[in-house]
């Protein structure tokens, strides 16, 4: 998936289980529960705190919460990517 995003960085995350290792290396992040109800402000969040300028969900779950909030993360600069689109 990374070379399909034809980007110079991409950070991978997941809200299920990471290996520590994983999480402690800086190459994958824990993402906020889709299942929450904070869940679309916590991932604004994140993408500021983390310089992040393209989030492309591949859960169905996140694909609707984040194609539903795509104009509050336009507003700041985050275009919702999603790669393989079946919403």
């Amino acid at each position: 998936m990374k070379s399909m995003l034809n980007a110079e960085h991409v950070l991978l995350g997941d809200y299920l289980e990471l290996p520590d290792l994983l999480v402690k290396s800086g190459n994958v992040i824990r993402l906020p529960n889709p299942e929450t109800t904070t869940y679309t402000h916590e991932m604004l969040k994140l993408c500021l705190d983390k310089g992040i300028n393209t989030v492309c969900p591949l859960r169905e779950d996140e694909k609707l919460l984040l194609l539903d909030a795509e104009q509050l993360f336009h507003e700041y600069g985050i275009s919702i990517k999603v790669i393989n689109d079946e919403v």
